[in-house]
């Protein structure tokens, strides 16, 4: 088999694995955009929050030391303790459903029936507030994630494609785990909109705020809900993006890579923010592999928005969104 074919195939396989990260932070926003309309420009730094704040807790870290240690004069850093993984991420679930009630109660509830360019707003100056207060309380140093999940590449996957090619096949362990992950949490994710009474709740309120309030469905329960579900996969987001290439403020840029996958699957779908993200790491590996060294390289940094430009001209609602209609 030639080598380039070889070549191609590893680039195809590692694109798939990216595009389920890029499909994970992509998940936050459609399940918000779905029960409030609204879309969520905070979701990547929220992603970064849940993360600063896991490996905080993890490693005993005082929250705000430095500010404490600048205004008492104070040499305060470290509770002294180090949690395990899973209490760590337990204690980061409830720190994220304790934001959602905050941002539920403190702002979008005071913002119903507000335009869409408001409620957007609203969640631009959210995103700045989030940034900063981690800062604040983590610090803004390069932290390292490490909740036990396996890194480095797959001995297995390499033997079994060296002896039926000639050609290891580099694939990361970690990407593996994470395409694992964002399988079964889809799958939760559609289990519970389909088959729980929350879901169901939550997919009355998305088709119509109205109606489900005339129902005795509380927007403000669905509110808190879809938010807390969209930090536990921001949570899941900063822990896979975290581990791979630590926890930094960098992180929260991974938003800018998730609207391509928004405009090509759709805003409203979750397979297809699932699809668009697969599209959107196939797309970028397999192009910068084939054509970037025709144009000098660093293509993944632009591809994705091309993609996402062609397909805002010929199908702007994605390829599993809902076509809007108005009558006049």
């Amino acid at each position: 088999m030639p080598d380039q074919l070889l070549f191609g195939m590893e680039v195809f396989l590692n694109g798939l694995m990216a595009g389920v990260l890029y499909a994970l932070v992509a998940l936050g926003f459609v399940l918000i955009y779905k029960a409030s309309g609204i879309f969520n420009y905070a979701q990547g730094v929220m992603a970064l929050f849940a993360a600063l704040t896991l490996v905080g807790i993890m490693e005993g870290q005082v929250p705000f030391s430095h500010l404490i240690n600048a205004v008492f004069g104070t040499e305060v850093h470290h509770f002294g303790w180090h949690l395990p993984a899973v209490v760590g991420i337990v204690l980061t679930i409830v720190v994220m459903v304790g934001l959602a009630w905050a941002v539920n109660h403190l702002i979008m509830r005071h913002l119903v029936n507000q335009e869409p360019i408001i409620l957007f707003m609203a969640t631009i100056g959210l995103a700045y507030f989030m940034e900063g207060l981690g800062d604040l309380m983590w610090g803004a140093d390069i932290k390292k994630l490490d909740v036990g999940l396996p890194q480095g590449i797959n001995t297995a996957i390499d033997e079994v494609t060296f002896n039926a090619f000639g050609y290891g096949f580099f694939i990361d362990n970690l990407d593996i785990w994470a395409t694992i992950i964002a399988i079964i949490l889809v799958i939760a994710l559609m289990i519970f909109s389909q088959y729980t009474k929350q879901g169901r709740a939550l997919r009355a309120v998305a088709d119509d705020h109205q109606a489900a309030l005339s129902v005795g469905i509380s927007l403000n329960f669905i509110w808190v809900l879809v938010w807390s579900i969209a930090g536990f996969v921001a949570l899941v987001a900063g822990i896979m993006w975290g581990a791979k290439s630590g926890v930094q403020f960098s992180l929260s840029l991974i938003a800018l890579k998730a609207l391509p996958v928004l405009m090509l699957g759709g805003f409203t779908s979750i397979p297809g923010a699932i699809v668009g993200g697969l599209i959107i790491g196939v797309g970028e590996k397999l192009f910068e592999f084939a054509i970037g060294p025709m144009v000098g390289g660093a293509t993944e940094n632009w591809f994705a928005y091309v993609l996402a430009l062609i397909f805002l001209v010929f199908r702007p609602q994605g390829l599993f969104g809902e076509k809007i209609i108005e009558r006049v």
